[in-house]
């Protein structure tokens, strides 16, 4: 065998894994039932000391080959670069049958606290989608007062192609409107921390202060 037939090999060996993988994925999705819509739902920005905290839900063709062979990549989205989740957000947006992504304020965390809106904002996401679903799944635990049938999956980014799918869009939509904010306070590096409390943006708060979009209940450390 040359070295351009093994590097084929190899290549081919590497493509067949990746198309299991995501496989799998579809097929996690479709064991909770034939023919129901199913969403996935996961939110983003928990943990930042700045920005909202958005949502995305998802329902997907889980049995159109054509879709699913468009998604070849699809992960947990933080297991994916910056650029490869950018591109496959946009073959998300394209394939899903539906999607819908939901945004909490700063001001909102401060006033009812990160896990009411935590909860609040995958509801809102499920509940804007163009499509009723039939089952949510949700990553890691319920979404209380959802008023569609809800279940939960531990991990459920890296095994359920309608979660991590949420997750990708949920994370870009987010990590574009931080690179926005950047360009308004520069002195933060929103671009390159997404509000998250690096010491480049826990530097920045005590030599500058907060800005209007940090949440005064999380940086109260800091100033």
């Amino acid at each position: 065998m040359t070295l351009s037939e093994e590097r084929l090999k190899r290549k081919l060996e590497k493509e067949e894994v990746e198309r299991k993988r995501v496989q799998d994925l579809f097929d996690f999705d479709s064991s909770y039932g034939e023919g129901i819509y199913l969403a996935g739902v996961d939110e983003v920005g928990r943990g930042p000391l700045a920005g909202p905290i958005v949502a995305a839900s998802v329902i997907l063709d889980l049995k159109d080959e054509e879709s699913i062979s468009k998604l070849f990549g699809i992960n947990d989205s933080k297991k994916l670069s910056p650029k490869k989740r950018e591109s496959i957000a946009l073959t998300i947006k394209d394939v899903a049958l539906a999607y819908s992504i939901e945004e909490l304020s700063p001001e909102l965390i401060d006033m009812k606290g990160i896990s009411w809106c935590n909860n609040e904002v995958m509801k809102k996401a499920c509940e804007k989608l163009s499509i009723v679903p039939d089952l949510v799944l949700s990553d890691g635990y319920a979404v209380k007062g959802l008023s569609f049938k809800n279940s939960y999956v531990i991990k459920g980014d890296a095994k359920s192609a309608s979660i991590a799918a949420a997750s990708i869009i949920a994370k870009v939509y987010r990590d574009s409107l931080m690179a926005e904010y950047s360009m308004k306070f520069p002195q933060y590096g929103f671009e390159r921390n997404s509000g998250y409390g690096t010491k480049e943006h826990t530097d920045a708060i005590r030599n500058y202060g907060p800005c209007e979009i940090h949440r005064r209940s999380f940086i109260h450390n800091f100033i």
